[in-house]
Order: C-alpha cells, then structure tokens, then sequence
C-alpha cells in the first residue's frame, strides 16, 4: 500500500467514523450504514481512483437521501 492509498483510505475511514456515531447516536439508518460502508470500502478496493470514486459517492448519498 503506497502514502496515497494509505492517507486516503484514512481520511474516509475517519468520515465513516464520524457518520458511523452520528447514525447511531441519532438513530438514522442512512448514516449508520454509509458509515459502516466507508470504514469498510477502502480495504477491498486497492485501486487509488476507484477508491476515491467510490468513497466520495457513500459520502455523498445520504445529502442525496435525507428528505427521504
């Protein structure tokens, strides 16, 4: 695993954290699973740019589905 592969997958493991302790703190399934999602993406994806792609479209899904 190179620098860039490591600072990026913690960067969306510290936002998986995050979004992991608000779903459960706020009782919202959305975040909780997005959260998990991003802990858990960055270990099965080794390539940089999927990994990124990937990371930033869970974050951004539960903006997408919050009036939902």
């Amino acid at each position: 695993m190179d620098t860039n592969s490591l600072l990026v997958s913690f960067l969306f493991g510290t936002l998986g954290m995050g979004m992991f302790m608000y779903g459960k703190k706020a009782g919202r399934l959305v975040p909780l699973a997005a959260g998990l999602a991003l802990l858990v993406v960055p270990y099965c994806i080794p390539n940089l740019i999927a990994m990124t792609a990937t990371c930033c479209v869970i974050t951004a899904v539960p903006w997408f589905l919050r009036g939902a």
